[in-house]
């Protein structure tokens, strides 16, 4: 392996490990928001199913997506209870 490429392997690692990382600690500052999903990209089950990615109709008050605490009511039509 020359220089060149165990730099560039050292470079490319040090990033995956930060992404990684950032995403971890922000496990815990997000919240799940209902109302706002698009049609199959929701964050985990629901009431008519038991998957992510399975939601049938956009905008659902039921479906949810996980986003960073305090985004959500920013949204229109976001919520942070699931409707009916």
């Amino acid at each position: 392996m020359t220089s060149k490429t165990a730099i560039l392997a050292a470079a490319l690692s040090s990033l995956f490990a930060l992404t990684t990382t950032a995403f971890a600690a922000d496990a815990g500052n997000s919240e799940k928001c209902y109302g706002v999903a698009k049609a199959g990209k929701n964050d985990c089950a629901g009431a008519a199913h038991a998957c992510a990615g399975q939601s049938s109709k956009s905008n659902s008050p039921k479906e949810f997506i996980e986003l960073p605490k305090g985004t959500c009511e920013r949204i229109v039509g976001g919520s942070l209870t699931p409707g009916k």
